[in-house]
């Protein structure tokens, strides 16, 4: 569980990381008067917005779904260690055919 949360914490962190570059991208060019890059510096602007809004529902989301899933480990743990028993022996199964 460990692992996953540091992968998680890199994920997060290279996508902040991302846009972070992106909007000194845009800051940087705050002071061009060149129209095409006006238009770029306005799209980017916008979908850096978007993308922070979505990715925040996003992050939400995926939080809200991994504290449900250890609500239920934590509350029956033998249906969940079944659960993991027979996708991994269905799982050995399926690969051993040929």
């Amino acid at each position: 569980m460990l692992k996953k949360k540091d992968e998680s914490r890199t994920v997060h962190k290279e996508i902040q990381h991302i846009m972070n570059h992106a909007q000194a991208l845009v800051d940087a060019t705050s002071g061009e008067l060149d129209d095409r890059i006006k238009a770029a510096r306005a799209a980017l602007n916008e979908r850096l917005e978007s993308a922070k809004g979505e990715y925040g529902e996003l992050e939400d989301h995926f939080l809200d779904k991994v504290k449900a899933a250890d609500t239920f480990i934590h509350e029956k743990p033998y249906h969940a260690i079944s659960g993991t028993l027979i996708a991994g022996l269905f799982l050995g199964w399926f690969i051993s055919r040929k």
